[in-house]
């Protein structure tokens, strides 16, 4: 079967370097963003290779409609799920538009482009769904002094890995894997657009990000943490989620009492 991927938020940032890679690789190409002009400069850069260009607006059930139909009725072999916004912010200060804009691209969008994708890729016995989210993802148990509170950004971004984690799980033996990539601080526009100037801060490329995306999935992990060199650390945050998970009782726990 020939490579076939569908990438949101390609304009840019890591989804434009999930594109670069993967037409590298001989991908055939569906490119989502919501900047036509630079999709279209995209596929021309790119000619030895098929690329569809999707101009849509995740934010809007009009765009995740029809993103959606590509992932159902398109032969995918690769669904990448990148698209994002941040709107840093404590959630008293986040505006009702800006809250409903982060839970539809990076929530909502991935649901059901993953929804869409997935029956075809189980009936064809094959496929990989890669969503992307970012170390924040571990950050709740943060004290309030030691970084800015995004509570709805956070969640979003653990959503997205007890998602990944679910669905990996719910797959397994169909031949579709599921990986979820969770960097730390990546040198995009993604913190330039929200008006944050990180640019003090040491951060890794969007092409690093993608690499060990790609090697992650080679080794057969479901969550990919570019930067964490003790992958034991994550195995042990997991572990102690399943022993709370077995440990739950129908008897009120003493403390309580």
């Amino acid at each position: 079967m020939s490579k076939y991927a569908l990438v949101t938020g390609a304009t840019s940032g890591i989804g434009r370097a999930y594109a670069e890679r993967l037409a590298a690789e001989g991908y055939d190409l569906v490119v989502v963003g919501r900047r036509r002009e630079r999709l279209e400069e995209f596929a021309a850069a790119h000619p030895d290779v098929t690329v569809r260009v999707l101009a849509a607006d995740l934010s809007t059930a009009e765009g995740i409609d029809a993103v959606a139909a590509v992932c159902a009725t398109e032969p995918l072999t690769m669904l990448v799920n990148n698209a994002g916004v941040a709107h840093y912010m404590p959630l008293a200060d986040l505006p009702a538009a800006k809250a409903t804009e982060l839970v539809d691209v990076k929530v909502l969008a991935p649901t059901l482009l993953t929804r869409a994708v997935v029956a075809g890729m189980i009936e064809r016995g094959e496929g990989t769904i890669v969503n992307v989210a970012g170390m924040i993802a571990f950050s709740g148990p943060a004290p309030h002094a030691q970084m800015p509170r995004r509570a709805v950004y956070g969640g979003s971004l653990a959503y997205s890995v007890a998602m990944s984690q679910t669905l990996a799980a719910e797959l397994e033996g169909t031949g579709v894997t599921v990986q979820v990539v969770c960097p730390g601080v990546v040198a995009t526009e993604f913190h330039t657009v929200q008006g944050l100037d990180l640019s003090a801060v040491p951060r890794m490329s969007a092409e690093d990000v993608v690499t060990a995306s790609l090697r992650g999935l080679e080794l057969g992990e479901v969550v990919c943490a570019p930067g964490v060199e003790d992958a034991g650390l994550l195995d042990a945050v997991f572990r102690a989620d399943l022993e709370v998970f077995g440990a739950q009782s129908p008897e009120l726990a003493s403390r309580y009492r």
